[in-house]
């Protein structure tokens, strides 16, 4: 499956990585608003550098991957359909929920793989966690709790651009509650600024709690920091009427040392990169078995406009200090379906 790449940063070279590693795909090109970027990318990976019209207009390539910023990702996604391109993108469709939902109408009957980016769900821990949730080893679930401290915080230009911290940060962990215990009935957020006054002055925040309601009576709390300095925070808890689930962090090395003076293992890895690793390349694998396959996308649009409507529910519950229904309305009442590919097309 031959793929080209929109963006060329960061996040575009760890997937052009895990592009290159599946033995199913075969990266071909790169793109990005700096050229010196996608050219350095090309260069690194034997590849070509071309312009985003040459990629959308070039019939031998199979799929898209959009790793490019955020107010590209809908136009990106509206190109790839209309260039008939299977799509893989990165979290979030947009940052403004109604652009999403058109996006969703566009797509839907849509014959053709479009996955959204939510790489935590194929974290091999969290899947394992899931995987137990759904099987009823702890009984009927009763409280979710889901932990994500940063290291430390982004630079104030980036979280400019960021669309916030619920849009940015949160959207992740309400993609997580969502993956665990689906959507809630209401949703109530509490930030402040505890970290940098800085990020205060930029109209952010940088410290969170939400809970989230559901219909049964479960409830699910996110916890959000964007300063952990003993490193990358990330913990998933489930109580159940039988016990609990827990995924913990992912250690440095596994060594504890036990002495006369107590206990004491590793930090936790320091940065997504590291954490987060194995789970994008899993991530990029059920993608290509998408398209390969025939397979169903496990992580399609619709989850994408419901992250972000709860994104949108938090900062208005932020804003007006009070419970917010997460209504129909806000995904616009329908659960798209999984789109089928054409297998064996590639």
């Amino acid at each position: 499956m031959k793929v080209a790449l929109f963006g060329a940063g960061r996040i575009g070279n760890v997937h052009a990585a895990s592009i290159k590693m599946n033995p199913r795909s075969e990266l071909v090109a790169v793109t990005d608003i700096v050229p010196e970027a996608a050219e350095a990318l090309a260069w690194n990976h034997g590849i070509t550098a071309a312009s985003a019209d040459a990629i959308l207009a070039d019939a031998g390539i199979d799929a898209i991957l959009i790793a490019s910023s955020t107010n590209t990702h809908a136009d990106l996604i509206e190109q790839g359909v209309k260039a008939g391109k299977a799509i893989f993108c990165e979290k979030p469709i947009d940052l403004d929920l109604s652009r999403a939902l058109d996006i969703g109408k566009m797509v839907q009957g849509y014959d053709k793989p479009v996955m959204v980016g939510f790489n935590r769900r194929f974290d091999p821990n969290f899947a394992a966690l899931k995987m137990a949730l759904d099987a009823g080893e702890v009984g009927k679930s009763v409280l979710l709790t889901v932990t994500s401290y940063d290291p430390a915080p982004p630079p104030i230009d980036y979280i400019k651009v960021s669309g916030g911290l619920y849009r940015d940060m949160t959207i992740h962990d309400f993609d997580m509650c969502a993956f665990l215990f689906g959507m809630p009935e209401t949703l109530s957020a509490h930030g402040a600024c505890m970290v940098d006054p800085l990020i205060g002055k930029a109209g952010d925040i940088d410290t969170a709690v939400v809970v989230l309601a559901y219909a049964d009576g479960r409830l699910a709390t996110i916890r959000n920091s964007r300063r952990a300095p003993y490193g990358y925070d990330q913990r998933v808890e489930i109580l159940g009427s039988k016990g609990t689930l827990v995924a913990n962090n992912v250690l440095e090395n596994t060594v504890v040392k036990s002495t006369n003076e107590g206990c004491t293992s590793a930090r936790p890895v320091n940065f997504f990169l590291e954490r987060y690793m194995r789970a994008y390349e899993i991530e990029w694998q059920v993608f290509v078995d998408s398209c390969i396959n025939g397979e169903l996308v496990p992580a399609n649009i619709q989850d994408g406009i419901n992250a972000l409507a709860l994104a949108e529910a938090a900062n208005l519950s932020q804003a007006q200090g009070r419970p917010v229904a997460v209504t129909a309305e806000m995904t616009r009442g329908q659960e798209l379906e999984p789109w089928p590919c054409r297998g064996g097309g590639f």
